[in-house]
């Protein structure tokens, strides 16, 4: 964020919102290094709080800062490094395959890509638990804002609201619904992202297509068999049987 804008603390008192469009509260300040590099931001919430966020989660959207969710993040970076690990220790296999490296060296070198991998799949086991979590808030909130809009149509059913108090208030829901949902979305796309390299299905090799020896390669190129000349199929006369024939 601090590489795309020259002051950041232009946006002091500025509202800030998710990636959904909806509002999370007021810039208050940032956080800065010694060395002046904006580290974090300070954020004032609707109900007072005050929450700091780091630089990875703020992005800059249309002259506007937006807050990336957490999970998002770790989930991209877990989906870019476990391919990465994946595809250096299936390297490392190539190498040792064409005597590269010493066998000795492989040992060490593919126990520590292997612990890497087991330590990152750890990683996105729990942070696949802590999406279906974040799944199962987003389907109250989403039951809540059809219970509010049913009970809304209700009211205005047995002329109880005012029409423009109803537009108010079918407005915010139907824009409530909106982020939700898109946020829902999100989640599960990547869960089924994280879930899919659990299963090895985005990690696959590519396959190789396999090392021909020289005799191999001599029996391929070699001219096709010439194929003996056949004697040409018998010529069959039918005759007619004159006992048939009409007189």
């Amino acid at each position: 964020m601090s590489k795309s804008i020259s002051n950041p603390f232009l946006f002091v008192g500025k509202q800030i919102r998710d990636e959904y469009g909806r509002q999370i509260g007021r810039v208050a300040s940032f956080k800065v290094t010694p060395t002046g590099r904006i580290d974090g931001i300070f954020v004032e919430h609707g109900d007072g709080e005050f929450l700091s966020y780091s630089t990875d989660q703020i992005k800059v959207d249309n002259g506007n800062l937006v807050i990336s969710p957490p999970l998002k993040l770790k989930a991209t970076a877990l989906c870019n490094e476990i391919p990465l690990v994946w595809r250096k220790d299936r390297a490392l296999s190539e190498l040792v395959e064409k005597k590269k490296i010493p066998p000795e060296m492989y040992d060490d070198l593919h126990r520590t890509f292997d612990g890497a991998l087991n330590q990152l799949k750890d990683k996105a086991k729990g942070l696949v638990g802590d999406i279906e979590g974040q799944i199962d808030d987003c389907n109250k909130q989403i039951h809540e804002l059809h219970s509010a809009l049913i009970n809304l149509e209700i009211e205005r059913e047995i002329g109880r609201v005012p029409s423009d108090s109803y537009e108010k208030a079918l407005g915010i829901i139907q824009w409530g619904l909106k982020g939700v949902n898109a946020e829902k979305s999100d989640l599960e796309a990547l869960k089924s992202k994280l879930s899919n390299l659990l299963l090895g299905e985005e990690t696959q090799a590519p396959k190789m297509p396999p090392t021909e020896s020289p005799e191999q390669k001599e029996i391929q190129n070699a001219p096709a068999p010439v194929s003996p000349n056949l004697p040409e199929p018998p010529v069959v006369i039918h005759v007619r049987n004159p006992g048939k024939q009409s007189s």
